[in-house]
């Protein structure tokens, strides 16, 4: 799960971590009390869960209380879905750097990346400069240790009270990282102030929200997904992803996904959304086709290969599905694993054809999804 950003910087204070003073106001009437927080001048942060808010003049800055008033309204009317708004007190900054910890899964370990050189071209820099980023791993059965702090500051050529704050956030920063159960904990930019403080200037946390703590402090709700639909799946458990194509996609696992999100390309297709249908969920075929229905496609591409999740088991909720939904499009199935045989009778029984080639059922369901005759 994304945070906003003002849930990673109150679990960066909680942790100890300095952040500038803010507020926060969930509409137009709370303008006044988030800025009598703040002062002025201050910077007005739309809360919404993408990159590239600053380019996008999603981050405006304002100088009296009535430019605040003003430039949020036009930030809450906006088209990109705005609920709430961050307000900070401006900090008079002497330079920006990069601070992050994330997973590195070849070698099992916790990884800090940092930069000298923070803000938004940090990935564009990665690319085109990369010597200037600092690297340290830190093995997570011994935790951070001393050493990996020197490496941090002296790597961004860090001296005296500077590189002693900015250890200090480092450790603290680590011990978000676990206690969170964090994919990714991320300070882009960490502000030295003109004054000698260094806060953190933006606030990015991507956690475990398995963890029961988390979805205790986290609870699922709407502002956390683009549409309606990908928020119904996350209360049913059920990954969806959603596009804009034409063939609505039930599929089993993550390697036969990839490569049937393949076949349909090559194939000349497009996909509508993915949803997952294996695993935990092969039992929930109504609730699975009720997702893809409400996405608007030509076709339903269902194509699985299950052991533990028995393919009978999968044919039988489709052909209940149908009879309880009643879908008005195609529905293509290659239903295959075990049991397989009882699901192809199942299936035909219900007038659908089994398809038992993955390669076949792909591009029949291009050919519907084009109007082409199959």
């Amino acid at each position: 799960m994304k945070l906003f950003e003002y849930q990673a910087k109150e679990a960066f204070a909680e942790a100890g971590i300095p952040v500038p003073v803010g507020a926060l106001a969930s509409g137009i009437d709370a303008v006044d009390e988030a800025v009598a927080v703040t002062g002025v001048p201050c910077v007005i942060k739309s809360q919404v869960l993408k990159g590239g808010r600053g380019k996008a003049g999603l981050i405006q800055f304002a100088q009296n209380e009535a430019e605040a008033r003003h430039k949020a309204r036009d930030l809450l009317n906006s088209p990109h879905g705005v609920r709430k708004l961050l307000f900070e007190q401006a900090v008079d900054i002497d330079r920006e750097l990069y601070l992050a910890i994330t997973l590195d899964p070849v070698n099992a370990t916790a990884m800090f990346i940092a930069c000298a050189e923070g803000g938004v071209e940090i990935e564009k820099l990665a690319v085109e400069q990369p010597d200037k980023i600092v690297t340290v791993k830190v093995d997570i059965a011994w935790g951070i240790m001393p050493h990996h702090l020197r490496e941090i500051t002296f790597g961004l050529n860090l001296s005296d009270d500077i590189a002693k704050k900015v250890s200090s956030i480092a450790q603290k920063l680590y011990g978000v990282f676990r206690a969170t159960g964090a994919e990714l904990a991320e300070i882009n930019p960490l502000f030295v102030a003109k004054n000698g403080e260094v806060l953190a200037g933006d606030g990015k946390l991507i956690i475990d929200d398995t963890m029961s703590e988390a979805r205790t402090k986290y609870p699922l709700a709407p502002e956390y997904f683009d549409t309606e639909t990908e928020y119904e799946a996350a209360l049913e458990g059920i990954p969806y992803l959603q596009f804009d194509g034409d063939i609505a996609l039930m599929c089993a696992g993550a390697g036969l996904t990839t490569t049937v999100f393949d076949l349909i390309h090559y194939a000349g297709g497009t996909v509508a959304n993915y949803l997952e249908f294996g695993g935990p969920n092969y039992t929930k075929a109504l609730q699975a086709m009720r997702l893809c229905l409400k996405n608007p496609s030509r076709v339903i591409l269902v194509v699985t290969f299950g052991t533990i999740a028995r393919a009978d088991v999968m044919a039988t909720g489709l052909v209940e599905a149908i009879n309880v939904l009643k879908p008005d499009i195609p529905i293509v199935t290659c239903i295959r694993g075990t049991n397989e045989e009882e699901a192809f009778d199942t299936l035909r029984a219900a007038g659908l054809e089994p398809l038992s080639e993955t390669e076949v059922a792909v591009r029949r369901a291009v050919d519907i999804a084009a109007g082409r005759k199959t």
